[in-house]
């Protein structure tokens, strides 16, 4: 059921939701009429460690009682720890957080632009990305995002983007000119329809960048956190990059995002030259220390590796089972999604109407997301569901 008083008071900038969710606990969500749902969606790949987990809640609530927010004019103890353990877990380097995957990938180009400023005479600023990308809504990251779908009527953007198709490591190296002053790209293309990146295309990438001396930049705002079975989904490639940003599953629920640069980088923001007011507040980053918490104790990453291969190998059986329907099965870890042959819409509501919520993607991609502590029952569940919700969309689209 949805509020009828939603359309009177907020924005349309979504379209009219067709569920009210009042409340969440582990993999289940419920709506304000009592119904439960299996949630495959996990807030896009925000609540990797589920809904309402004991320790996330217990260290928030301790953390509130003590102090909320702190000006960054003031050193942060939790913002230290929290920017350390993400620095073991990715390389030499140092952080800076903010508040979204949107202002993350601002700060990259911000990062890209200063880089590119070092030498006054060559003035480098152009960035090269990928076709079918998404990396947020500001004027940058939307300037760094090539589909007319998100683009249309926001014109004229930020200038210096060019797009080469995602995987074509020579469409790549073509665009690179002398006022080239880096790449950035989605080890896995989210919003674009879970599209992987190979890791010869990285590696390749990684290869022309340092050969050219320009900056590589990586885009781990919904592939990142343990998602995809590494705890970046760039890591399985094996290559060093210059800049990262994350987001999303970060804060298991509670709005961060943050940005590592490599140790060649790591002091090129100077006081002044970046800033937030809310970025890497206690608050935030007590939020982020809990949801490594309980990746690490709970080995949630070798875990969506190893659930992934499961749910995998069963979409894979309903593929071969509905060949006419579903054209391909892509994506690593628990970030995996079922390609469809004509637009999902229908599909979705079906899965909706037999309680499990899944999300769209681009490519007529249906994406299936669950929180990494997602439970072997609560995967064969969600298979069943799978199953009946495509029989029910396979006879429909007969007839």
């Amino acid at each position: 059921m949805n509020n009828p008083e939603q359309s009177h008071y907020l924005i349309s900038n979504y379209a009219p939701p067709s569920l009210e969710i009042v409340r969440g606990k582990g993999s289940y969500l419920w709506d304000s009429s009592g119904n439960k749902f299996l949630d495959f969606t996990s807030g896009i790949a925000v609540s990797n460690i589920g809904h309402g987990h004991e320790h996330w809640i217990n260290s928030i609530n301790e953390q509130v009682t003590e102090l909320v927010h702190c000006s960054n004019l003031f050193s942060i103890p939790q913002q230290v720890r929290l920017a350390k353990r993400l620095v073991n877990k990715i390389g030499p380097g140092k952080m800076l957080f903010c508040n979204s995957g949107a202002e993350a990938n601002e700060a990259l180009i911000k990062f890209a632009r200063l880089v590119g400023n070092q030498n006054p005479s060559l003035k480098k600023y152009k960035l090269i990305v990928a076709e079918n990308a998404f990396h947020g809504r500001t004027m940058g990251a939307l300037s760094a995002t090539s589909s007319p779908k998100y683009r249309d009527g926001f014109e004229p953007l930020l200038d210096g983007f060019s797009f080469a198709p995602f995987n074509d490591l020579s469409a790549f190296e073509e665009k690179i000119d002398d006022q080239t002053v880096g790449v950035m790209v989605e080890s896995i293309q989210g919003e674009g329809g879970i599209r992987v990146a190979d890791d010869k295309f990285l590696q390749g990438l990684e290869h022309i960048c340092r050969e050219k001396g320009i900056l590589l930049m990586l885009d781990e705002v919904q592939a990142g956190i343990g998602r995809t079975g590494e705890f970046l989904g760039y890591q399985k490639s094996g290559v060093k990059p210059d800049a990262i940003a994350m987001a999303k599953g970060l804060g298991g629920g509670f709005p961060i995002g943050g940005v590592w640069l490599s140790d060649q980088w790591a002091d090129i923001f100077q006081p002044g030259s970046h800033g937030t007011t809310f970025g890497g507040s206690p608050l935030a980053c007590c939020a982020g220390n809990a949801v490594l918490d309980v990746l690490e104790q709970d080995n949630l990453i070798l875990a969506a590796r190893e659930k992934g291969e499961f749910l995998e190998a069963e979409l894979y059986k309903l593929k071969n089972q509905y060949p006419s329907i579903i054209k391909e099965v892509r994506g690593r870890g628990l970030m995996l999604a079922l390609v469809m042959s004509a637009p999902p819409s229908e599909l979705i509501a079906q899965f909706r109407q037999n309680g499990m919520l899944v999300v769209g993607a681009a490519e007529n991609v249906v994406r299936f997301l669950p929180p990494l502590t997602v439970s072997k029952e609560e995967l064969s569940e969600a298979m069943e569901k799978t199953s009946i919700s495509l029989k029910s969309f396979y006879q429909e689209s007969e007839k």
